[in-house]
């Protein structure tokens, strides 16, 4: 079997596994999320943007952070890259991905992103992460001015997979994931 075909059945089992998962436990993981980026900040004199994702079904909603930090939300181009804007009081616009975004002024560089926090299906105990198979994150991070901001998965303990889940030779592990369980970073 190949990569491809044994990511997508990965991909299939996880996103059932997400889909199972309650509303209390997303709440938890939002929570545990909160305290990270809370002693992380605390952590910095100077504290750039904290990109985010605007989250899709069953998906954990950390835009809550909005409130109490300065944030950026990605944008998928034509072009199939990854670019972050700030998250200001424009309105958001589907982008070619039809996720909600910003599109109102020029793109965030990596010397203004503090820590990244992306949506996981699933992650491995190696920080192997899988998405939904764009490839977004890891072409972003393969220029090792990103690679060197900080990048958290966020999703569910029933979604940390036990066994080394497959990986690409493009795959870039995260820094660390957060769960309503343990913020391993």
């Amino acid at each position: 079997m190949t990569i491809f075909e044994n990511k997508k059945l990965e991909r299939v089992s996880f996103r059932k596994l997400r889909d199972r998962i309650s509303l209390n436990q997303r709440k938890n993981v939002e929570k545990n999320v909160r305290l990270y980026v809370d002693s992380f900040v605390r952590g910095y004199k100077n504290i750039g943007y904290i990109a985010i994702y605007w989250p899709l079904k069953n998906e954990v909603d950390i835009t809550s952070l909005k409130k109490k930090f300065t944030l950026a939300l990605p944008r998928c181009s034509d072009k199939k890259e990854l670019l972050f804007y700030p998250w200001d009081e424009k309105p958001l616009t589907k982008d070619s991905e039809g996720i909600l975004s910003p599109n109102n002024s020029s793109p965030l560089s990596h010397l203004q992103i503090s820590m990244m926090l992306v949506p996981c299906l699933s992650v491995d105990k190696n920080l192997i992460r899988l998405g939904y198979g764009g490839g977004y994150f890891d072409k972003l991070r393969k220029d090792n001015n990103w690679r060197n901001v900080p990048c958290i998965g966020v999703l569910t303990s029933n979604c940390v997979s036990t066994i080394p889940l497959a990986r690409a030779a493009w795959d870039i592990p995260l820094t660390g994931f957060i769960t309503e369980k343990e913020i391993f970073v």
